[in-house]
């Protein structure tokens, strides 16, 4: 009686661990498929121009004026200074036919909280959001004039600590740009000439500044009109 009790023992016991060393492989091998797939999702956007940690592929804007730059929380801050303070993209950016989206935030100060230069093809030009006194948005320049006097101008009210979502586009024949959900820019070229004005210079072919004001970004992104 007492062997026949053992190996009964013994059965129950297998029983109940088997079943368990089953359900537990099957939920640590889940785990990691899961933790893979995430993984392979971030990596496979390529659209984005800061990768949210370091300033890696950009460079701090030498303009002389420049407050500090720091990165922090998956956002770029831009310090407040005794003029622009910005900085520049070092790695290859599309001359036409492409999407800058990002979202910018005035932190403190009352002027530009994105001066964003870009390329239309070998010209330069800058969209401006909240200058010339924190309302004014726009382009600088077109045929000599700025985002202040020109066919752009357009003034809007900007919460400081309040995100708002850019987006530029820029093709052949136009420049468009959105703040949150609304159209600002409608602007075809037409064979006006674009320009930008000196204090920026050092922002081409593509940069980002503020003036006289802290700003923070994140989420940047460009990409190909081709390729949507």
């Amino acid at each position: 009686m007492k062997t026949g009790n053992k190996g009964f023992f013994i059965f129950i016991t297998a029983l109940l661990i088997v079943p368990a060393l089953v359900l537990t492989g099957c939920r640590g091998k889940s785990s990691n498929v899961k933790h893979v797939a995430v993984e392979e999702t971030l990596q496979q956007d390529s659209l984005y121009i800061f990768n949210g940690k370091t300033l890696d592929g950009w460079e701090i804007t030498n303009f002389g004026t420049q407050g500090p730059v720091d990165v922090s929380g998956g956002k770029i801050y831009l310090g407040m200074g005794d003029g622009c303070t910005g900085i520049t993209y070092l790695r290859e950016f599309p001359e036409i036919n492409y999407e800058v989206t990002l979202e910018a935030m005035r932190v403190e100060g009352n002027d530009f909280f994105c001066g964003m230069t870009f390329p239309v093809g070998k010209d330069p030009c800058t969209l401006i959001v909240g200058g010339w006194g924190g309302s004014v948005v726009g382009l600088s320049s077109i045929d000599g004039k700025d985002a202040s006097e020109n066919e752009t101008t357009r003034y809007m009210q900007f919460e400081k600590n309040r995100w708002y979502k850019i987006k530029l586009r820029v093709t052949e024949e136009k420049i468009e740009a959105w703040i949150d959900e609304e159209k600002v820019v409608d602007f075809t070229i037409d064979g006006k000439k674009l320009s930008i004005r000196p204090e920026v210079e050092l922002s081409k072919p593509f940069g980002i500044a503020s003036w006289r004001t802290t700003a923070a970004l994140r989420n940047l992104k460009v990409q190909s009109i081709a390729d949507k």
